[in-house]
């Protein structure tokens, strides 16, 4: 048995591998697949349908928000929020606490005035920074919730005075949240919800179309609301594992008791990492991310081996970003408290071995 840890594409559902290997074969009876069923049946139409519907109901998303099964993935997002947001000679703020934070502010300077509020790149991004301002005249403020190669998170969300654009690619779905909080959440579906190649966006309609210009159909949010994320053919796959996924996820319990287990498993790991003098964490205590686990061994030259031990043990994905070195635990919804556990075993294992 292997037990993924890995940073994304994360795991998903083992019944929702099954149920969606078996509509790649025949989908619901018609004798198609997926694959290769037109985008505009009933039969697809009715999982589009449903999966806004289980997104609206887990969320408990506002009247007034339309949600959106885009394609591009977050990265495309971070041009498509200023594109539809950002009026012709505005502002926007934007917090950089990390490399998608970061990438996210060099689109949004391609369409105006682009303002970092704070940063901690000094430190590597160790920590999220929260001794700032948020303009008031600025047209949104962006901020990225949880920071998979660095292993921070949000663990409250800031009172914003003017719309804010949140990217919750890596823990979409793990926590209970207020939407009418934000303007526009997205999130690209590999880590939590889906396969890549779809993107969950979700939009209050009232910010949209006072930026001043004209936006091309496909990048402008309004024109994909009016389509029903059908203004071309959409990744119907893609759409149709997340649904399966987002169905998974309301048997469980909903967000709430997903984000109980969510709460446990890091726990246990961050206990075992605070306890044990081999390894160490790599951010503050009060920003840990309870979906990427990012820890270091004391000594350099325990690294390759506690790689090698853990292959033994069925423990994949763990090696971390090239950036920050080390290992990076990744324990999104799908991942059971049993893997968890696991590698603690290990870990302690390697202790013993390693006096």
């Amino acid at each position: 048995m292997k037990h993924n840890f890995g940073a994304g594409p994360g795991i998903l559902p083992h019944e929702v591998f099954k149920q969606a290997a078996e509509a790649v074969l025949d989908f619901n009876g018609t004798g198609l697949s997926i694959l290769e069923i037109s985008h505009r049946s009933a039969e697809f139409e009715a999982v589009l349908d449903e999966a806004v519907k289980l997104v609206k109901e887990l969320f408990e998303v506002p009247e007034g928000y339309s949600v959106l099964f885009l394609q591009g993935g977050a990265s495309t997002q971070f041009a498509l929020a200023p594109y539809n947001l950002l009026p012709e000679g505005g502002k926007a703020a934007y917090l950089d606490s990390g490399v998608w934070a970061s990438k996210a502010i060099k689109e949004a300077k391609y369409f105006g005035e682009t303002i970092v509020v704070a940063t901690s790149k000094e430190s590597n991004y160790t920590y999220i920074p929260k001794d700032f301002t948020i303009p008031a005249d600025a047209a949104y403020f962006h901020i990225t919730s949880n920071n998979t190669i660095y292993g921070t998170q949000l663990q409250e969300f800031f009172k914003s005075p003017i719309p804010m654009v949140c990217d919750m690619s890596s823990d979409i779905f793990s926590r209970k949240i207020n939407v009418a909080d934000f303007g526009l959440i997205y999130a690209g579906a590999q880590k939590n919800m889906g396969p890549a190649g779809v993107t969950l966006v979700i939009v209050k309609d009232s910010i949209l179309g006072k930026t001043g210009r004209k936006i091309p159909a496909m990048f402008n949010y309004q024109t994909q609301i009016e389509g029903g994320s059908m203004y071309n053919t959409p990744p119907c796959f893609a759409i149709l594992v997340s649904m399966l996924t987002l169905r998974w996820l309301k048997s469980k319990g909903g967000v709430e008791a997903i984000q109980k287990e969510n709460e446990a498993k890091a726990k246990a790991l961050y206990t075992e990492i605070d306890r044990n003098p081999l390894f160490k964490p790599v951010c503050v205590p009060e920003d840990r991310s309870h979906m990427n686990v990012c820890f270091v061994v004391e000594n350099p030259e325990h690294e390759k081996p506690f790689l090698k031990y853990c292959e033994e043990k069925g423990i994949v994905g763990i090696k971390g970003h090239r950036s920050v070195g080390g290992f990076r635990a990744s324990i999104y919804n799908a991942l059971p408290i049993t893997s968890v556990h696991v590698l603690i075993d290990a870990m302690q294992e390697f202790q013993e071995k390693n006096k």
